[in-house]
């Protein structure tokens, strides 16, 4: 088409030359030509003109079929998760930044929060909740934000099928209120939990902390559901959590707990929440329900261990070098460091002996005298220097040399 085009621009020069040759052999002045030839130039350019919107014309042809207009519906979110603490379950996910048709989402409606008791949910039904639409206009190429619902668990959803689950899912929706369907379904156990412990108690001891609080007792018995108490120890330094243990919900009435795994010179958070346990062929579930109020506690050692016993002594015999033996009863305290050994004279008063922690409930005391009577007293020293008191006394007499 461009070369034919082409070839009409000669034919248009041509004529104005034959024009002009007319012109001339009819004694035109030669002064007329310049005139004749800005005309050429002219219309030569017309016809360039024309042929350039012609090509433009012919460039904006379409290839292919119309496109029908796009219906800007959310691409539905495939990153749901749930999670459940008492009765509060907690969803989160990616908000659409595509359509179906992979554009840009322009405009977002509102997001419905849909659950059943039924593990196949093909359709959202009556929505337990929803999300308003996003007041602005998404960013182009913005990155997916995270949304947040918290769903308030019915009592009567948690009764209908206590060992079973609740299937959530989210239906976003454009500004006419269409959607393209749900998000991947989640589940969440449906067993009811227990509320948290009443009148929660933490007092540190030399034996631990102990904690102290008011069972309910297992109520609303369920087959296949049980329930226990599970406390929480939170270092307040790092913030970390670990479980120091759990307690059976059992009868009705107080409860005491003894927690004896922390480490000394820290403080602690304690709390404590009752866990409702699902069995299940497989395997089984758990439910955490809420916390107690958290109870701090300065884990500074000021408990001696425990005051040594059966400490007895035994002298040496007739015709040896004199001593005295000493032995006890073994001090069972995890941080025990060692002994003190005493002795006095029948009408004195006390001195260590050891200048160093004796490491075992054995003592020699060789630096006595024939014929001399003593009173010996141990005590027990833990890790940080603690000390108890003295043990009961045990007396001895050494024979004298003849």
């Amino acid at each position: 088409m461009w070369g034919k085009r082409r070839d009409s621009s000669p034919t248009a020069v041509q004529s104005v030359q034959a024009a002009a040759a007319e012109l001339r052999s009819a004694g035109q002045p030669r002064a007329a030509v310049p005139t004749l030839r800005f005309c050429m130039n002219t219309v030569g350019v017309k016809v360039i003109v024309l042929m350039g919107a012609c090509l433009l014309l012919a460039s904006c042809a379409q290839t292919g079929p119309p496109l029908p207009p796009s219906l800007e519906l959310p691409k539905p979110p495939s990153d749901l998760r749930a999670s459940r603490k008492g009765n509060a379950v907690t969803l989160t996910w990616s908000e659409p930044t595509l359509t179906t048709d992979r554009q840009s989402v322009r405009f977002l409606g509102s997001t419905r929060i849909c659950r059943s008791t039924e593990a196949d949910m093909p359709e959202c039904g009556d929505p337990a909740g929803e999300v308003v639409a996003p007041r602005e206009r998404p960013p182009r190429d913005a990155q997916a934000k995270r949304q947040t619902f918290t769903d308030l668990l019915p009592s009567k959803v948690q009764e209908q099928n206590p060992i079973g689950d609740v299937t959530y899912a989210v239906e976003v929706l454009n500004r006419d209120r269409r959607s393209a369907g749900l998000s991947n379904r989640v589940h969440v156990p449906a067993a009811p939990t227990y509320p948290p412990p009443e009148n929660p108690g933490a007092e540190l001891t030399g034996d631990g902390v102990v904690l102290t609080w008011m069972s309910a007792g297992e109520t609303n018995i369920v087959p296949g559901v049980q329930h226990r108490y599970r406390i929480y120890r939170r270092d307040e330094g790092t913030g970390k959590d670990a479980i120091a243990g759990e307690v059976t919900a059992g009868e009705a009435g107080p409860v005491r707990f003894v927690d004896s795994s922390f480490e000394w010179k820290k403080t602690y958070l304690y709390r404590t929440t009752a866990v409702s346990i699902v069995s299940r062929p497989g395997g089984s579930v758990q439910v955490e329900g809420e916390d107690s109020i958290a109870l701090r506690v300065v884990a500074h050692d000021v408990f001696p261990p425990a005051v040594p016993t059966g400490l007895q002594a035994v002298a040496s015999g007739e015709g040896q070098k004199p001593f005295v033996d000493l032995i006890w009863a073994p001090d069972t305290n995890a941080d025990l460091a060692g002994y003190n050994v005493y002795r006095r004279d029948v009408n004195g008063t006390a001195a260590k002996l050891n200048s160093e922690l004796v490491k075992s409930p054995a003592y020699r005391d060789a630096a006595v005298a024939a014929g001399a009577a003593y009173l010996y007293s141990v005590s027990a020293v833990d890790v940080r220097g603690n000390e108890s008191a003295k043990s009961e006394e045990a007396s001895e007499t050494l024979p004298a040399n003849n």
